[in-house]
Formats: C-alpha cells, structure tokens, sequence
C-alpha cells in the first residue's frame, strides 16, 4: 500500500487564489497577476523566507502558462544536471519548459553564467527560488534578465489560517479533528511563518493524538517566546544590550530563551555579526570574523548542535572589547552625503586611462604612498568641501588604542618632513 503524501504536500494550493499572505503579488488586481493572465510571463527570481510558499508558486506559474514543468536543486545538482536537463527536453514539444531551479543562490558564477543563454534564447522560462539576498548571491548579468518577485513572510494569522484549512479539510487534510484552543496559534508561532514546517508539525501532533498544546511541548518545543509580538523585541533587545554590557551570563541566558522559544538560529547570528561591527568593531577585529563563522556554522549544521557555536560566539562577544567608532564614522559620514551630495572627485584620485590622464592633466599630482617614508605622504583624498573632516575616530581601548596611536606616529611624521 502506497504511503500517503505529507499533510504539506496534500495541502499545496491547487491555484493562485489558494495562496495565502502573498496578495500584494498574487491577489486580484495584482500586477504581477494581470501580467500571467494576460500571458506577459517573463523570467524571475522569487525572493522569500523559507515555508513562504517560492515552490508552489512557481508550479502553479508553469501550470498558468501551459509550461512542462522542470526542477533542479542547485544544492545537489551542478552543469552537468543542467546541461542534461536542457539535452533531455523534446525538440518537437510546443509547450515552452519552465525551469524551477531551488535555492539558486547556492549556484557560482560559472553556474549562473550557464543559464545566461538558455534565458536570452528563450529555450526556458527560468524561475529561482532563493531564501537570500540576490542583490548579493546571484550575478548582475542573471538579475538583468529576470523579474525579481519578493515573497512576504508569512505571519502567525496566516499560518494559523493554513492549519485550520488543513483541520478541516476532508480530502487533502485531516478532515474535521478536534484540537484544543489556541493550539493552531501556537504551532504557527514556533514555525516562525513557514507554513511547510507548520503542517508538518500538526500532522504529527495529528498521529500522535496529541492535538494539545501539552502534546506540543512533549514535541521537545517550548512555548517561551513570543517571536512575533513585543515580547519578541524585548528579549532581542535584553540579548543584544547584555553582551554590549559585557555580561556574558545574561547574554547566554537571553539567547537560551529565544532558542528554547523555536527562534531561528540564523537570525541569532546574524545579530551576533551586526553586534561585531557595531559594537566591538576594531576594538577587536577577529570579533566580526568569528561572528561571520558562526553564522556560517549555524546555517550548515542546524539545531541542536548550531547552539553550541551560538554560545561560543554570544559569549566571545559580551567579553571582547568594545568600540562602535566605525558604527559611529559610517553614520556620520552617510549623513554628509546626504547633506552635500555627490561632491566631485579631486582630480589626482580621478581613475583614468593614462593617455587620456595626460591631456586632461587627471591624476597628474597623485603622489604614491609607496614611493615615500613609512609608505605615507601627505595629499588630499577628501572633497574639496570636506577637507580636514573626520568621521572615524578610533576609541584609546584595545585594539583601537594601537589604530590610534598608528595615526598619530603617521601624522607626527609627516610634520617631520614639512
């Protein structure tokens, strides 16, 4: 007897209008859902968090469009799998083929350079899917041919819809259960708006008998934290203020508690790695390289053992030296830019080809460190405007006090010679 299909499986929408938390795409009037109806489908990347709903939408585009649908994970497949693929689809067929390519970013360049020509020839309809940032994963050649279509995270009122529909549902889902209140609520709060692991947690709450929010915590989920409401911040912020207090304790504790809560482990990293530029900064440089490790740690490895590396971290951190001078220097400069504008580029520091910098005298005054003292010379590399501005001023601490002294023993030079 054949094994029935997951509950998320069952329960994926059979049409646009089953979709839910994405009107601003797929609602009516949308306008990427006029543009399909009307049959204007182009390449795209859909951007969204995990459970937000990239794979089903982008069957349900293949089915809109009449397209044959294809998939490859760029996790487990490389050139080759795509090169076969692309051999494979049947010369003669009519329907144009729809390439689902998962988690695209994962691809390198070469990779993404291989889609480069089966897009422009219009041999697929490329469609990835991706959990990051494409602006910095996918290659500007890639993006300048695709649509970027971002997916919204999916809150806790949509999710708990999702499961109520898959309660009731006499066909694809559990057909009419009893659950106890408030336990639909809570299984969408500790999924953290990915609708995927959600049902597959209900369904097995489901198989267990256990529709309760006590057969919940027998799952091994506590029921802590709040991630969606100001009790989410609030424990945020107590993590991020206990280790900018330097208190090792507390900051161990308060990431303990979003853990135990089903906060994403990922997201506490990539905290961490704001926190190590912002607030330890050059005071302690290796404090950004470790943070950036964990994040990477966490991301392959995955709970339970990614809380580990998270306390390495977190505990590294509230104990390192503390600096947010290069916080402070970004700031004030962006305000600058925004204050004046795009002031000119003194000539000497103009990038220009060396015949062209002749006639026009560009970069004729540039002076190179390395052929000075010590490497350094004196000349102006700000704005005329901004001539002896300063935005980064390294604090008299740790790391920073060397940066500091660095400067003054250059400048105390420099006097020297004139």
């Amino acid at each position: 007897m054949a094994t029935a299909a997951p509950l998320a499986d069952r329960m994926r929408p059979r049409s646009l209008d089953e979709i839910v938390g994405q009107d601003a795409l797929v609602g009516p009037g949308a306008p990427f859902r006029a543009a399909l109806e009307s049959g204007r489908l182009r390449s795209c990347v859909l951007w969204g968090p995990p459970g937000s709903g990239k794979t089903t939408l982008a069957r349900l585009l293949a089915e809109a469009a009449g397209c044959r649908f294809e998939t490859l994970s760029a996790v487990h497949s490389g050139l080759r799998d795509l090169r076969a693929l692309l051999d494979a689809i049947p010369p003669l067929d009519p329907r144009p083929t729809l390439l689902f390519v998962d988690e695209i970013h994962r691809w390198n360049k070469a990779q993404q350079d291989a889609l480069l020509p089966v897009v422009e020839e219009g041999r697929v309809l490329l469609v990835g899917a991706t959990t990051e940032n494409p602006a910095f994963y996918l290659i500007p050649a890639l993006r300048s041919r695709t649509e970027l279509l971002v997916l919204r995270p999916l809150d806790v009122g949509h999710v708990t819809r999702i499961l109520e529909a898959a309660r009731v549902d006499p066909d694809r889902g559990l057909g009419g259960v009893e659950v106890e209140s408030g336990l639909l609520e809570a299984v969408a709060r500790v999924c953290d708006g990915d609708a995927r692991r959600a049902l597959g947690l209900l369904e097995r709450l489901a198989d267990r008998g256990t529709l309760s929010i006590e057969g919940l915590r027998a799952q091994g989920v506590a029921i802590l934290h709040d991630r969606d409401g100001d009790a989410h911040h609030d424990v945020v912020s107590a993590f991020i203020k206990s280790m900018r207090g330097s208190d090792p304790d507390a900051a161990v504790y308060w990431m303990a508690r979003m853990l135990a809560g089903g906060e994403d482990p990922v997201y506490l990293a990539r905290r961490m790695v704001i926190f190590a530029a912002e607030d330890v900064g050059n005071a302690d440089p290796r404090a950004l390289t470790l943070a950036v490790s964990a994040m990477e740690g966490v991301a392959r490895i995955g709970m339970p053992e990614a809380r580990i590396v998270l306390a390495q971290a977190a505990t590294y951190l509230a104990t390192a030296p503390k600096s947010n001078a290069a916080y402070v220097a970004v700031g004030e400069a962006m305000a600058e830019v925004e204050a004046s504008g795009a002031l000119p580029v003194p000539v000497h520091l103009r990038s220009t080809p060396p015949s062209v910098a002749h006639a026009l005298g560009h970069g004729a005054a540039y002076l190179y460190p390395h052929d000075h003292p010590d490497h350094i010379v004196r000349q102006q590399h700000l704005p005329d405007a901004l001539v002896g501005r300063r935005f980064y001023r390294p604090a008299d601490l740790a790391n920073e006090r060397t940066i500091r002294e660095r400067m003054a023993w250059w400048e105390q030079r420099l006097r020297s010679r004139e």
